[in-house]
């Protein structure tokens, strides 16, 4: 069924103000959205946070079946953290590695993910090893496993990076995971929210996401996936007592769901923004949201093509709705800065948050656009007008 943009856009107050062009960063949040978290607020104004949260304690525990239908698992499965790198880091920290162990992960790794494993290397003596890309971008499926040994510990690795456009290979990579049972942590960051996200599909053991980018959830929200058969296997790094119970002087016993991830204090507010709109997502439809999006970051794409100078830095067979540029003569920063001036927000990405990617293809700083849903082609060619007049 085609989307109704005109009713969501009349749901999202954002687009009276600014052509936000910008879901990679933290995309233009729903009225449903905004009204939960500041009804929450206001209960919490009238008869205090602990009981506010008591008597909303039945719309906070569905937040869990919501983000559970959204990425297809159980609730138990579901802990849920304030963004997608306190997630990451609860499962990466926890793996008990032993030194001389190995990591293996992409080129395109996200620049806090792969900061992570280097204090480990330091810390715990462990080995990274970083996957070649094909002749696409993505992740060399071929090398991958030709570079598994038995002290591969795991395979970590980001499904859309934050630049580029690339859409790794999840579900072949979790193949080959479980082919040779090896733990297989996701980073869907970028991904939950423009397009449907299956698990079970994937193959992957663990998963982490936030809800501010196409989720359209408020900021200070992520989660985080684990399959319920590795729960129990699994220690977190630090526990508190809402995570475990004290047993003796001598032992506690932890959560048996995903929640042992999770600390007693949390902003419930920003966790009932986060059920509406992930409720807001299923009700529109993923694939229906991926199509129109990735539909119009293709438009910018051909356009972008047209203007003078401009360079599509996007890799990959299927691009995803992020879409990564330079244009000659204009400094990223600058550009930015200016179009958010006009009423146009973009952004912009630097070599730091992709490294290893952004070094093999030497690539500078450069700008991030990435429409959703209820962008529109007007919005995108009121962007390239923009950038074609601003080209010296």
């Amino acid at each position: 069924m085609p989307l109704n943009i005109a009713e969501i856009r009349a749901e999202t107050p954002g687009v009276k103000h600014v052509n936000h062009l910008l879901a990679c960063g933290s995309a233009l949040q729903p009225q449903p959205v905004i009204d939960a978290i500041v009804a929450h607020l206001e209960l919490e104004g009238r008869m205090g946070g602990y009981e506010a949260a008591n008597a909303q304690a039945d719309a906070l525990d569905a937040v869990y079946r919501d983000v559970a239908t959204l990425v297809g698992a159980k609730p138990s499965e579901i802990a849920l953290l304030e963004n997608a790198t306190a997630a990451w880091c609860q499962i990466f920290y926890a793996m008990p590695f032993q030194r001389g162990d190995r990591v293996l992960t992409c080129e395109a790794e996200y620049s806090s993910n792969y900061l992570a494993l280097m204090q480990r290397v330091k810390r715990d003596g462990i080995v990274i090893d970083v996957v070649p890309s094909d002749a696409s971008g993505s992740l060399d499926l071929a090398a991958l496993e030709s570079m598994i040994t038995p002290r591969t510990a795991l395979i970590a690795v980001t499904w859309v990076p934050t630049n580029g456009g690339l859409v790794n290979p999840a579900a072949e990579i979790g193949k080959i995971a479980n082919r040779h049972n090896i733990p297989y942590l996701l980073d869907a960051c970028q991904a939950v929210g423009q397009m449907p996200v299956d698990v079970a599909a994937i193959g992957c053991d663990f998963l982490s996401a936030t809800g501010r980018k196409f989720l359209r959830g408020p900021r200070g929200t992520g989660f985080l996936y684990i399959r319920r058969s590795l729960i129990a296997t699994i220690e977190p790094p630090m526990v508190d007592l809402f995570a475990a119970q004290r047993v003796s002087d001598t032992e506690y016993t932890l959560r048996p769901d995903a929640r042992r991830f999770e600390n007693w204090e949390n902003a419930y507010a920003l966790r009932l923004g986060l059920g509406v709109a992930t409720r807001y997502a299923l009700d529109i439809g993923l694939p229906e949201i991926q199509s129109r999006a990735w539909g119009l970051a293709d438009e910018l794409r051909a356009g972008l093509r047209g203007l003078k100078g401009a360079k599509v830095r996007d890799i990959g067979e299927n691009p995803s709705a992020i879409v990564s540029f330079t244009i000659d003569g204009l400094d990223p920063v600058k550009t930015a800065a200016k179009l958010y001036a006009q009423g146009i927000a973009i952004g912009t990405s630097s070599p730091a948050s992709t490294p290893i990617d952004a070094e093999r293809r030497a690539l500078p700083t450069v700008l991030r656009a990435a429409p959703h849903y209820y962008n529109t082609s007007e919005e995108i060619a009121q962007l390239l007008n923009a950038l074609e007049a601003a080209i010296p």
